[in-house]
C-alpha cells in the first residue's frame, strides 16, 4: 500500500474565505485576458485591414467585458457563497469617517502620478502601449467613449484586486500576508506591458493596498488608477506621430 502524509483536507469557513477570492481572481482575470486577446473575437470586429472604428470598437468591447468579468461576476459569486458578507466587506462603501483621508490621498497621489505619466508620454515604450486602440483618427465621441471605458474597466479591476482579493484575505491570513499575495498577483498582470510597468506595480500595489485598508474602501485605488490611465492614454494620443484628432484635419 502507498503511504501518505497525514494532512487534514477538511474545509472550513476560513479556508473558503481565502480559497474563493484567490481562485476567482485567477479565473476571471484569465477569462478577461484570453477574451481580450482572442483572434476569433477580433475577427468578429474587423478583417485583415481594420478601419479606425473597428479597431476602437474592439478595444472598447474588451474594457466593458473586463468590467463585467473582473468586477460583476466575482462579486456576485462572493455574495452568494459568503451570505453573511455585504458590499462593504468587499470595499464597496462610502465611509464618512475616512472621507477626508480618502480625498487627501486621492488628490495627493494624483498630483504625483499625473506629471510622471505626462513626462513619459513621448517614450517609445509608452506609445507602444497607449492608447490601446490603434486608431489613427480620433473623433470627439471616440475620446469620450475611451474615457468612459477606462472608468468602467478600472472599477471592475480595482474591485477585483483591492476589494474581492484583499479584504477577505486580510480576515483569513492577516494584513501583511494578504498584501503580499495581492502585490504578487497585481504585478503579474502587468508582465505583458513590460518590465517597467511590472516593477512599478510593486510599490504602487503596496501603497494602494495600505490606503485601501486604512480607508475601508476601494475608492482611492480606483480614482488614482483612473487618473493614471486617462493621463497615459490622452497624452500618448496627443504625442503619437501616427494619430490625430478628427477636428484637426478640417
Amino acid at each position: 500500500m502507498f503511504e501518505t502524509k497525514d494532512i487534514n483536507l477538511a474545509w472550513n469557513e476560513g479556508n473558503l474565505l481565502s480559497f474563493i477570492p484567490i481562485l476567482l481572481t485567477l479565473l476571471f482575470f484569465s477569462l478577461y485576458w484570453f477574451v481580450a486577446h482572442s483572434e476569433m473575437i477580433k475577427s468578429k470586429f474587423y478583417e485583415s485591414n481594420p478601419s479606425d472604428k473597428e479597431l476602437f470598437n474592439h478595444i472598447f468591447f474588451t474594457k466593458i467585458f473586463g468590467f463585467i468579468s473582473m468586477g460583476i461576476f466575482p462579486l456576485l459569486i462572493c455574495l452568494f457563497v459568503f451570505k453573511d458578507k455585504s458590499l462593504a466587506d468587499f470595499g464597496l462603501s462610502f465611509n464618512r469617517d475616512t472621507l477626508s483621508f480618502s480625498l487627501t490621498w486621492t488628490i495627493g497621489l494624483s498630483i504625483l502620478v499625473i506629471p510622471i505619466a505626462f513626462l513619459s508620454a513621448k517614450k517609445p515604450k509608452n506609445l507602444k502601449n497607449y492608447p490601446q486602440a490603434r486608431s489613427k483618427i480620433w473623433s470627439k465621441s471616440m475620446r469620450i467613449k475611451e474615457a468612459f471605458s477606462w472608468f468602467t474597466y478600472l472599477f471592475g479591476y480595482e474591485l477585483l484586486f483591492r476589494g474581492i482579493l484583499l479584504f477577505p484575505l486580510v480576515e483569513a491570513f492577516g494584513v501583511w500576508p494578504a498584501i503580499a499575495i495581492n502585490i504578487a498577483l497585481y504585478a503579474a498582470t502587468h508582465i505583458p506591458k513590460g518590465l517597467d510597468e511590472t516593477i512599478g506595480a510593486i510599490p504602487l500595489g503596496l501603497v494602494l493596498c495600505i490606503l485601501t485598508l486604512l480607508s475601508g474602501d476601494i475608492w482611492i485605488a480606483f480614482l488614482v488608477h483612473v487618473a493614471m490611465a486617462w493621463t497615459n492614454t490622452f497624452t500618448a494620443l496627443h504625442f503619437h506621430p501616427d494619430m490625430e484628432y478628427e477636428e484637426n484635419m478640417k
